[in-house]
C-alpha cells in the first residue's frame, strides 16, 4: 500500500516501525459545538484508511483526542455560564452519535485534554530543560522556534523573515505569524477559574502541546502516521513536529496525511453564506447517514470535495443500485449458505482492481469504478442465468469483504438516531399537552426524515419508511 506523505512530498509505501503493526493519531474535534459536515470529510478519510489497513491485515492502533479546553471552548462556556465540563460533555456526546451516523468505527483511545494535564506539564519541563522552551515575564511558556533548526519541514516555510523572539499566544494563527508559541498560558481574569497548577504557577496548557503529550502516550515517542485535514498542517502538525522531535530527539511521525477541503456547491463554507451545515442539518433535510458517508467517501481525499444536495440525491440513487444488486443475488442464493472456495471470473477481477485502487494512495474514484463494473457485470449474468445459489452467496461474502472498508454497503438505518428519539420525546410531550398541532407538525418532521409513527396503548411505535 502507497500513500501520499506530506512530510517527503512524495508517495510511499507504508512500512510500519513495529512489525504488522500500524500505530495512528487523527486530530480529532475541538468541542465547543456540533462538528460540521466539513470536519466529518476528515474524519470519513481517517475511518477509511484505518479500515482498509486492516483489510489488509495489519493491526491498528489508533487515537483520537478530544480538545476540550482551548481559546474557543473557554470562550463558549463562559458566555453559556457553566462549567467548562459540563460545557464540552454535550458537544462530546453529539460527537459520538454522529460517528454512529456515519458508520465510523471507534478508535481504541479518545483522549480528553484535560484528563492529561500532568502530562503535557512533564513534556514542557523537558523542554524547558533541553533550553528549547522559556518562561516569560507573566509566566506562559514558549517554545523557541528558533533553536529547532528543522522548523517549517512539513509545512516547507520560508524562515527567512522570522523576527527573533516575536511571540504568539492565540492556539491559531496565520503563517505570517510564525513565531515562538505558547506551550503553557499563565492563568488570566478572562479565563474564568479554567487553571492548573505547575511549576510556571496556575494556568492551562496551549492547544499543540496537547496533541504531542495524547499521541506519544498511547503510541510511543515515535509513531507511523498522523493524519487531519489541511488546514491543521500550520501551525498545529508543525509545531507538534518541533516540540514532539526536541523534547525526545527522535523523528516523531513516519508518515503524515492531510486531506483535503471541502466546500459547497462549490463555495467555502460559510455561516454567512448560508452553506454551512452540521450533520444534524442535513439530516433534517431527510437525508441518511449512509448517504452523507457515501458522499464524502467518493472523492479522493486529497482532493476538494464540492458537497451539494444533488450529490446527496446521487448518493441515494446509487446505494439503490447496490441495493437491488444484494437483493437479486440474495434471491438467487434462496437458502444456499455455503461459499465456494472461488469467484466467478467477473469478481474475482473486481476483488484485484479494488484493491489496486485502494493501494494507490486509497484512490476512491477507481474503486467505486470497479465496484459499479463488478454490478454492471454481475447483472448481465444473473440476466442470463448463468449465476447459481453458490456463486451468488460467494459474491455476497464479497461485497460484505467490501464494505469492511466501504461502510455503506448493508442498508442499515433500522434504529432511530438521536435527532428521531428527541422529536418523539418532544410529540409525546405535545400529545400530553393536548398540542395536537404542534403533535401533528412532528409527525410531518419524522415522516421527512423517513421515519412512520403509531399511537399504541404500550405507547408510540416507530417504523422505518
Amino acid at each position: 500500500m502507497k500513500i501520499y506523505n506530506t512530510l517527503k512530498r512524495q508517495m510511499e509505501e507504508i512500512v510500519p516501525l513495529e512489525n504488522n503493526h500500524v500505530r495512528m493519531y487523527t486530530c480529532g474535534p475541538t468541542v465547543y459545538d456540533y462538528a460540521h459536515i466539513g470536519n466529518f470529510r476528515a474524519y470519513v478519510f481517517e475511518d477509511l484508511l484505518r479500515r482498509y489497513l486492516k483489510y489488509c491485515g495489519y493491526r491498528v492502533t489508533h487515537v483520537m483526542n478530544l480538545t476540550d479546553v482551548d481559546d474557543k471552548t473557554i470562550k463558549g462556556s463562559l458566555q453559556a455560564k457553566v462549567s467548562l465540563d459540563e460545557y464540552t460533555r454535550k458537544y462530546k456526546d453529539a460527537f459520538f452519535g454522529d460517528l454512529k451516523t456515519l458508520n465510523i468505527e471507534s478508535a481504541e483511545h479518545y483522549p480528553a485534554a484535560t484528563a492529561h494535564i500532568p502530562e503535557m506539564i512533564v513534556l514542557i519541563a523537558r523542554l524547558v530543560e533541553k533550553g528549547y522552551a522559556y518562561r516569560s515575564d507573566d509566566g506562559s511558556v514558549y517554545f523557541s522556534i528558533g533553536k529547532f533548526k528543522d522548523y517549517g519541514k512539513l509545512a516547507h516555510l520560508d524562515m527567512s523573515g522570522l523576527r527573533a523572539g516575536a511571540r504568539v499566544v492565540q492556539d491559531e494563527y496565520e503563517k505570517e505569524n510564525v513565531a515562538d508559541f505558547a506551550l503553557w498560558k499563565a492563568a488570566v481574569d478572562s479565563d474564568g477559574d479554567v487553571a492548573w497548577d505547575s511549576p510556571w504557577g496556575r494556568g492551562r496548557p496551549g492547544w499543540h502541546i496537547e496533541c504531542s503529550a495524547m499521541s506519544m502516550k498511547y503510541l510511543g515517542e515515535s509513531f507511523d502516521i498522523h493524519t487531519g485535514g489541511i488546514d491543521n498542517i500550520f501551525p498545529h502538525h508543525e509545531d507538534e513536529i518541533a516540540q514532539s522531535e526536541a523534547a525526545t530527539g527522535k523523528p516523531f511521525v513516519k508518515y503524515w496525511m492531510h486531506c483535503a477541503h471541502l466546500v459547497v456547491d462549490g463555495r467555502k463554507m460559510s455561516k454567512s453564506l448560508g452553506n454551512f451545515f452540521t450533520l444534524r442539518d442535513v439530516l433534517s433535510r431527510g437525508y441518511s447517514g449512509r448517504e452523507v458517508r457515501y458522499v464524502l467517501v467518493s472523492a479522493q481525499y486529497s482532493q476538494t470535495l464540492n458537497f451539494s444536495f444533488d450529490a446527496l440525491n446521487g448518493a441515494r440513487a446509487s446505494l439503490s443500485r447496490i441495493d437491488e444488486f444484494k437483493e437479486r443475488l440474495k434471491e438467487t442464493a434462496g437458502s444456499v449458505e455455503r461459499v465456494k472456495n472461488s469467484l466467478p471470473a467477473w469478481a474475482e477481477k473486481a476483488k484485484q482492481e479494488f484493491k489496486v485502487a485502494l493501494d494507490n494512495d486509497l484512490n476512491m474514484p477507481e474503486a467505486l469504478a470497479t465496484l459499479f463494473g463488478m454490478i454492471h457485470e454481475g447483472n448481465k449474468v444473473l440476466n442470463s442465468g448463468a449465476v447459481v445459489g453458490e456463486e451468488a452467496c460467494t459474491v455476497l461474502h464479497l461485497l460484505t469483504e467490501f464494505d469492511h472498508v466501504l461502510g455503506f454497503l448493508e442498508k442499515g438505518g433500522g434504529e432511530a438516531d438521536a435527532i428521531v428519539k428527541r422529536l418523539v420525546e418532544e410529540r409525546q410531550a405535545a400529545r400530553k399537552a393536548k398540542n395536537w398541532a404542534e403533535s401533528d407538525r412532528i409527525r410531518d418532521e419524522l415522516a421527512k426524515l423517513g421515519w412512520e409513527i403509531k399511537d399504541t396503548p404500550q405507547g408510540p411505535k416507530l417504523r422505518k419508511l
